[in-house]
């Protein structure tokens, strides 16, 4: 696997950490068995990933950008989704972690 290969895995191992994330709302304590099954697979799938993409990465940069990008698709779908604060503030501090990801990747020697 080359590093292109690992930060595209790393990238959609942080859009299922999303899915699992927003998808832990529908489950409603895992008493909802198809919302629960997809949250279920939607964490395994994001882990498997996030694994895969050690191989090449260093482990304090993909685990903080797998972090960081569902931190920040949580938050922007909590909004659009729950009706969540969409506050000027909130927005900064996703724009400070988006940057954060990006910083990250450009230091990373796998990353350029």
């Amino acid at each position: 696997m080359n590093s292109g290969s690992a930060w595209l895995i790393l990238f959609i191992a942080g859009l299922c950490e999303v899915g699992w994330a927003v998808g832990l709302k529908y489950t409603e304590g895992f008493s909802r068995l198809w919302p629960s099954a997809a949250t279920l697979a939607a964490m395994t799938a994001s882990v498997v990933l996030l694994g895969w993409s050690l191989k090449v990465l260093p482990l304090g940069t993909a685990y903080a950008v797998w972090t960081g990008i569902g931190a920040v698709g949580t938050a922007i779908l909590g909004m659009f989704l729950f009706g969540e604060s969409r506050e000027l503030l909130r927005f900064v501090c996703i724009g400070l972690i988006v940057a954060g990801i990006v910083g990250l990747k450009l230091v990373t020697p796998e990353g350029l």
